[in-house]
């Protein structure tokens, strides 16, 4: 079993600077992004790996990641739970729904260039365009039909299906509602 990645803390992304576990982590499940290089073709980089505190706090759950904090004293899982409900609107959620699409086998990355919590994968960045998008809402949250008109074209003009994700108040199901556009 290969030794535990460590990640350093630096506002709200995490440094993975060992090289090889850098590798090691893209490579295994397309964590992250190697600094500096936007669409890595292989696995051989020689980067430090930039997570966001999504990725870093579920592969802390995991027991892959240590993180330490910009000083360099280890964090706890409760304060990096922390720092992230600090950081996320509705972490708890968006955490419920990233977990869920990981451990499906999805590889799952922020979807902020698409107007959404996620861009979700089917096998990986570089191997395929993210299919998906996904945007995590409260069941009791109200969409108007100008929003859901807004979502479903950005979602077609970048030739992905637009997908919400609706956990229960409970957090123990997701409801994953996906549009399909049809032309007449």
């Amino acid at each position: 079993m290969p030794k535990k990645a460590k990640g350093r803390l630096f506002e709200n992304r995490i440094v993975v600077w060992d090289i090889e576990a850098s590798r090691r982590l893209f490579k295994e499940g397309y964590y992250g992004k190697p600094l500096g290089i936007p669409k890595p073709k292989d696995f051989e980089f020689d980067a430090p790996l930039i997570l966001d505190l999504m990725e870093g706090y579920y592969l802390m759950t995991k027991k892959v990641v240590d993180v330490e904090d910009h000083a360099g004293k280890e964090l706890s899982l409760k304060q990096l739970h922390n720092i992230c409900e600090a950081s996320y609107t509705d972490f708890a959620a968006k955490f419920l729904v990233y977990k869920k699409l990981r451990e499906a086998g999805y590889v799952v990355t922020p979807g902020i260039k698409f107007g959404s919590d996620f861009a979700v994968y089917e096998h990986g960045p570089g191997i395929d365009h993210a299919p998906y998008i996904v945007e995590v809402m409260a069941p009791d949250s109200k969409m108007t039909a100008t929003s859901m008109v807004r979502s479903g074209r950005l979602a077609t003009t970048v030739r992905k299906q637009f997908i919400i994700a609706i956990p229960s108040t409970e957090g123990k199901s997701i409801e994953f509602l996906r549009y399909d556009w049809w032309r007449a």
